[in-house]
């Protein structure tokens, strides 16, 4: 069955997952066939690493056969997939989960069915999917249970299709999940210049909310504003100062932390009593020493989000409710993710280079073909 959320105009369309908990299949290794079930001819390539440490040093270009299909199951031909901050920090034995080697990573990307089992009912080959798993993106073929994609529409961009799963999805939740925001309200929001933040400005912009964006270097504020960024300032104490004389009059009720530190500290100066901090990161690597006066006297809220826990709790209405919007924003040209280039798989070690790169125009994306 698939949630349709009422309508019939519906474009991203999947099958009632499991319970909470159950969402995420043991995906992170590598396992291998199981006995009872003779083994299939047909091989793939992958991306795998045996152990955890630098991407360009362990990942590796591996063949592997594809089990047979289940009577529920799909296999997709995966088409595109970003190289994500949490995907380097999972290799290299860092992630928020731990890694355990052989492992395929790949935290998002995007795809064709190429053949599904008997039983499955909600896709069909040649539908465009996104895979709803954990890790795993990272390779030419995906099998799992059909409740693990999301049918997308057949003429959306693959490439922006496979950066849909987590900086968007992730901008949506801060901005609808937390505070009920009218039209009009501000939104601060720090790292404004990252997948998540980008992400943010335009979203917000299509709800009709404002963004207060902080930057470390001012000369992006013409290409943020030109992503429909209302006011953009230095993350320092001048930008402070300067963002205190813009908001007096209207001071925000949520503010998104991707930094931490000294950052988050001045967000929550400008924050409105009884405001909210949601915490996503922690780009500065620096913890979060909250003075008593924001608790006290201003009755700040703190809340922490991993858009990961999200996925794997998250009810078949909660998913459509999120991924919906988006698709079709991306459909409309209203959310669109910045891409600096597109590298073939066999080349992995220059695009593990380069998505660890300090300055980059976009993101780094793997052709799996």
């Amino acid at each position: 069955m698939w949630i349709s959320g009422g309508c019939g105009r519906c474009i991203v369309n999947f099958t009632h997952a499991p319970e909470a908990g159950q969402r995420l299949i043991s995906c992170l290794t590598i396992r291998p066939p199981v006995p009872s079930i003779p083994a299939m001819s047909l091989t793939s390539l992958c991306l795998r690493f045996d152990q955890t440490g630098s991407p360009a040093d362990v990942l590796k270009l591996a063949e592997r056969s594809l089990p047979p299909l289940g009577s529920h199951d799909v296999r997709v031909r995966m088409r595109y997939a970003p190289v994500n901050p949490a995907d380097l920090n999972y290799i290299e034995g860092n992630y928020g989960r731990a890694a355990h080697p052989p492992a395929i990573p790949g935290h998002e990307g995007c795809g064709e069915v190429q053949a599904v089992g008997p039983e499955v009912t909600s896709l069909k080959p040649g539908d465009v999917v996104m895979p709803l798993l954990g890790a795993g993106c990272w390779a030419q073929h995906l099998t799992a249970a059909e409740h693990f994609f999301a049918r997308l529409p057949e003429s959306i961009d693959p490439v922006q299709a496979a950066m849909l799963r987590i900086n968007p999805v992730t901008a949506w939740h801060l901005l609808t999940q937390h505070v009920a925001l009218s039209e009009g309200d501000w939104v601060l929001q720090n790292a404004a210049n990252s997948g998540v933040g980008r992400a943010l400005i335009q979203i917000a912009r299509q709800r009709g909310l404002k963004t207060a964006n902080f930057v470390r270097r001012i000369e992006l504020a013409d290409e943020l504003r030109q992503l429909g960024a209302d006011a953009v300032f230095t993350d320092d104490e001048k930008g402070l100062e300067e963002a205190r004389e813009r908001l007096k009059a209207h001071p925000p009720r949520l503010a998104a932390n991707a930094v931490g530190g000294d950052s988050a500290l001045r967000q929550m100066d400008l924050l409105a009593p009884e405001g909210m901090l949601v915490t996503y990161g922690a780009m500065s690597r620096r913890s979060l020493k909250v003075p008593n006066k924001f608790l006290i006297f201003k009755g700040l809220r703190l809340h922490g989000l991993w858009i990961t826990r999200w996925y794997e709790q998250a009810s078949s209405q909660e998913l459509h409710d999120a991924l919906e919007p988006l698709a079709r924003m991306i459909l409309d040209h209203e959310l669109h993710t910045a891409v600096e280039e597109v590298i073939p798989m066999a080349q992995y070690a220059r695009a593990m280079q380069r998505a660890a790169a300090d300055s980059r125009a976009g993101k780094i994306v793997l052709d799996l073909a």
